[in-house]
């Protein structure tokens, strides 16, 4: 691997579809740099997974957005143990269930919860000198001035076949949520899923982790030593 760089202080936004690598590769690089690790799509699920208790309509943004301004959540960044919890439940669990699954790109895709939680995913970039977060705005949105942007993809097949071995679900099955959830989340009208125009983009599908992670650490490298 690469020398490990650990500047005083540094952001590395990563951004990508799902199954594209995202999660495991910043833990992974959060740790190589002695860093702390976010996952805004947790906090995407873990809003979800309030307004489905509360028994939101997701058709109704009026009400999605009330129990999502209502919902305490607690915020784990640990590399090593990231967990969530909305409202003191812990949801690690739940919200990578199906049903969260299938309702987070509908509550994602409201204006006002993506803005609530930019200001709570900003508020915990700036409380860490060195942060990897990953996500589907980061680059764009949430934390523009990051020392490194990535946008990491794979192809349809490997990124099918690696989400159904995480989650222990049918191949097929797996591949059609993931276009269903590409076009939902790409074509929404606030903050799309994009890559940035100054993003470096990787693609993952032939690469190991170890892989990855040493390349983007070679980037970094190359952002922060200069």
């Amino acid at each position: 691997m690469a020398e490990e760089v650990r500047p005083e202080r540094c952001v590395v936004a990563v951004d990508g579809p799902s199954g594209s690598g995202k999660s495991t590769v910043s833990r992974r690089l959060a740790t190589v740099v002695d860093g702390v690790y976010l996952d805004t799509g947790a906090m995407y699920r873990a809003v979800t997974w309030a307004v489905l208790q509360g028994g939101a309509d997701l058709t109704d943004p009026d009400a999605i957005t009330k129990i999502a301004l209502e919902t305490e959540l607690s915020i784990g960044t640990d590399p090593l143990a990231p967990h969530f919890a909305a409202n003191g439940v812990p949801v690690d669990g739940p919200i990578r269930g199906a049903e969260v699954t299938a309702a987070v790109s509908a509550v994602a895709a409201v204006p006002a919860v993506r803005k609530h939680l930019v200001i709570l995913q900003q508020a915990i970039i700036g409380a860490h000198p060195r942060i990897v977060v990953e996500g589907r705005d980061i680059a764009s949105v949430v934390a523009p001035d990051a020392d490194l942007k990535v946008y990491l993809t794979a192809s349809a097949a490997a990124r099918a076949q690696r989400r159904s071995a995480e989650d222990a679900t049918d191949v097929v099955a797996t591949r059609a949520d993931l276009a269903r959830r590409d076009h939902l989340d790409s074509s929404r009208a606030a903050d799309p899923l994009r890559q940035a125009s100054d993003a470096v983009e990787v693609d993952t599908t032939g690469m190991g982790i170890d892989e990855v992670v040493a390349y983007l650490l070679k980037l970094l490298n190359s952002k922060v030593n200069k």
